[in-house]
C-alpha cells in the first residue's frame, strides 16, 4: 500500500504525522518516556527525477516533502515554480542572491597542505544564501509553510499571525532572518552574549525582534534554546536547524547532500570520505539522509564515509558514540538520556559556531556513521586554527573557522589516499 505524500515518522516513537493535517515540527509525543523524537519522512521514492535549472529546490523537487504534498493537495507544478520563484526574487530583493547550486571544486594545493596523497574537493557554501548551508534548511520549513497558505489547508489557518522563532550563534539566525524578511513574516532571534556584533546589526536591519540569552544558574543546556522552547510554547512556530523541533528542516538540508552526489555521479568520481563539522547536527543528518538516498536512487554505489567533528570544547556526539559501543541504534533511541545530554562545561573556541550543548540530531547521524564506516573526531584549537589559516590562504575562500573546523578534522586523520570532501560554509564576516 502506498504511502500518501507528505508523511512523517518519529524515529523514536512511530508517530505518523500527516503534514496535510499536522504540522511536522516537533512529535506529538515528545517528552513521553525517554524515547529519542525526531519526525523524518516516511515515504523517500528511490525514483525521484531531477529536473533542469540550478534552484535546488526546484531541481530536486520531487525529493522534497512539500513539493509532494503540494501535488497532493492539489497544486500544479507550476505552482510550485511561483512558490520557488516568488521566494527566490524576494531573497535577491533582501540578500542580494537566491538559491543556487553551490560550487563543488578539487583543491590540490589544500590537500598537499593537509599531506594528503589523495584528491580532495570543497563545497563552497559561504555564497550561498546569508552567507552558509544554514538557510537550505530553513527554505524547505518556508516553502512548507507558502504550500498550507495556497493550497488553504485547515493547518494553515492562522499562521501568519504567528511569529517565527530560532535560537542561534549567528549563521542560522541570519539564514532565518533573511527567509523570514523574504517572506514578510516577523521572527524571533534569540542569540548569546557573545554572537557576532555584525551580524546582530544585520538581524536588526532585516527587522528582527533581538533577545541576547544569557546563561542562568542551575539550568541545563542553550539558554537560547531553551527561550526558543519558551517561545514556541507560547505559539511561535519553530523556525531553526534543530530536527527535533522541526522535521522539515533536515530535510531542507539533504539538498546539499543532494548536490554533492549528482556531482561525483556525473564526474565517475568515487567520493570515500566527507568530513563534517557538526554542532545541533542538522547538517550531518542532512547529509546522512541525502547521501543514502542518492544511493538507493543509483547515483550512488555506497555511500562516503561521514566523519563527524566536534571540538575540545563541546563534544556531546563523541561522547554518545563512545557510550552506544557494542549498542543497537534502536535500544539507544529508547534511551536517549543514556547518551545525549547537554556538555557540562562548554569552553570558547574558535569554532564558536558548533558549541551546541547537544547534538540535537544525534541518532541520525550515528546511523549514517555506521552505515557508512565513519567516526566522529574531536579537535583541538590548535588544529581548528591551522585549518583555518589554510582554507583561507590555500584555498582562497573566504570562511569562518567554524566553517573549516570539518577540515580540521581531515587534518587530525588524514586519510592514506582516494577522494576526500570538506564543506566549507559560513562566510568569514
Amino acid at each position: 500500500m502506498s504511502v500518501p505524500a507528505g508523511m512523517f515518522v518519529c524515529h523514536g516513537c512511530g508517530t505518523l504525522v500527516d503534514a496535510a493535517s499536522c504540522l511536522p515540527f516537533r512529535c506529538p509525543s515528545a517528552g513521553v518516556g525517554d524515547a529519542d523524537h525526531l519526525l523524518v519522512p516516511l515515504a523517500d521514492d528511490p525514483n525521484c527525477l531531477v529536473t533542469g535549472g540550478d534552484n535546488p529546490y526546484l531541481r530536486y523537487r520531487s525529493f522534497l516533502s512539500p513539493y509532494r504534498l503540494a501535488r497532493r493537495v492539489g497544486l500544479s507544478d507550476a505552482a510550485w515554480g511561483d512558490i520557488v520563484g516568488e521566494l527566490d526574487e524576494a531573497l535577491v530583493a533582501t540578500d542580494g542572491k537566491g538559491f543556487l547550486v553551490t560550487p563543488m571544486a578539487e583543491h590540490p594545493a589544500l590537500a598537499a597542505g593537509a599531506s594528503f596523497p589523495g584528491r580532495l574537493w570543497v563545497k563552497n557554501e559561504t555564497g550561498n544564501v546569508a552567507g552558509s548551508h544554514k538557510a537550505r534548511h530553513l527554505m524547505g520549513v518556508m516553502l512548507y509553510l507558502r504550500v498550507l497558505e495556497l493550497a488553504k489547508l485547515q493547518v494553515g489557518e492562522g499562521l501568519r499571525e504567528r511569529r517565527l522563532a530560532i535560537a542561534s550563534c549567528g549563521n542560522a539566525a541570519l539564514a532565518a532572518t533573511v527567509i523570514a524578511r523574504a517572506a514578510d513574516w516577523p521572527i524571533d532571534v534569540f542569540i548569546p552574549p557573545d554572537a557576532s556584533q555584525s551580524v546582530v546589526r544585520r538581524l536588526g536591519e532585516l527587522g528582527a525582534r533581538v533577545t541576547v540569552c544569557e546563561r542562568r544558574q542551575g539550568e541545563d543546556g542553550d539558554p537560547c534554546f531553551l527561550r526558543f522552547r519558551e517561545a514556541v510554547g507560547a505559539g511561535a512556530i519553530p523556525f531553526g536547524v534543530q530536527g527535533s523541533e522541526n522535521g522539515l528542516a533536515v530535510e531542507g538540508g539533504r539538498t546539499l547532500a543532494l548536490e554533492m552526489a549528482e556531482f561525483f555521479a556525473v564526474s565517475n568520481t568515487p567520493i570515500d570520505r566527507v568530513y563534517v563539522q557538526v554542532g545541533g547536527g542538522a547538517l550531518a543528518s542532512g547529509l546522512a539522509q541525502g547521501f543514502a538516498l542518492a544511493v538507493k536512487c543509483g547515483w550512488l554505489r555506497r555511500m562516503p564515509q561521514i566523519v563527524a567533528v566536534q571540538t575540545t570544547a563541546c563534544a556531546p556526539l563523541a561522547r554518545a558514540w563512545e557510550r552506544m559501543a557494542g549498542i543497537d541504534v534502536a535500544q539507544a533511541c529508547a534511551r536517549r538520556s543514556q547518551f545525549m545530554w547537554a556538555w557540562e562545561n562548554v569552553q570558547a573556541s574558535l569554532a564558536g559556531g558548533i558549541l551546541d550543548d547537544e547534538t540535537y540530531d544525534w541518532l541520525e547521524i550515528v546511523q549514517g556513521m555506521r552505515n557508512s564506516g565513519g567516526f566522529p573526531v574531536i579537535v583541538d584549537e590548535a588544529m581548528l586554527a591551522k585549518a583555518h589559516d589554510l582554507g583561507n590562504r590555500l584555498a582562497g575562500i573566504r570562511v569562518s573557522a567554524t566553517g573549516t573546523a570539518g577540515f580540521a578534522g581531515m587534518l587530525a586523520t588524514p586519510p592514506e589516499g582516494g577522494h576526500a570532501a570538506v564543506i566549507f560554509s559560513g562566510v568569514e564576516r
